[in-house]
């Protein structure tokens, strides 16, 4: 919220100094005649318009690498996730003893690909996709797609939980 109010002001302080600019030139292309003022003044109105959207850069700049930073985070943050999505999967997958087939199959299954886009991926039959997830389901006893990402999304979560409670506990 307090970065929406610095952006609003940001564009209110580059359109009042892009506006004196523009309108200056606008009027004068016009042919519009306007009241002579004392050249002091006139000069501080340039200023003050430059000065305004030098301002208006500079906290554009700021936001722009606060950004970058925050961006930066959020993308580390999504590597740590799925690095411990992977390793849970991969867990599970040892657990199961699954087969490399079906560890592939239940990978494009996680992804949410329908069981004929798999069998277009493996050059297999839709038959052998199909069996490939029945025997997934029966070892990791579930009934389907939606039990078998939750088993992983739980695992996940538990770790995760239990992580940040360690990293709590040693604060």
């Amino acid at each position: 919220m307090k970065y929406k109010k610095i952006i609003l002001l940001m564009v209110l302080v580059q359109t009042v100094g892009a506006l004196f600019f523009i309108g200056e030139i606008g009027m004068s292309l016009a042919g519009i005649k306007r009241q002579p003022i004392d050249w002091r003044l006139r000069e501080a109105m340039e200023i003050g318009a430059a000065i305004a959207l030098l301002i208006g850069l500079v906290m554009s700049g700021v936001l722009l690498m606060r950004a970058q930073r925050m961006l930066g985070k959020a993308e580390a943050q999504l590597q740590r996730a799925c690095s411990a999505f992977m390793a849970v999967v991969e867990e599970s997958f040892v657990d199961w003893a699954l087969t490399p087939a079906e560890r592939d199959v239940a990978l494009l299954v996680l992804k949410g690909f329908s069981t004929q886009e798999i069998a277009g991926f493996r050059k297999t039959s839709e038959g052998t996709v199909k069996a490939q997830t029945n025997a997934i389901y029966r070892k990791a006893g579930v009934s389907g797609r939606g039990q078998l990402m939750s088993v992983f999304i739980d695992d996940l979560l538990t770790e995760t939980c239990e992580t940040e409670i360690g990293e709590d506990q040693k604060d």
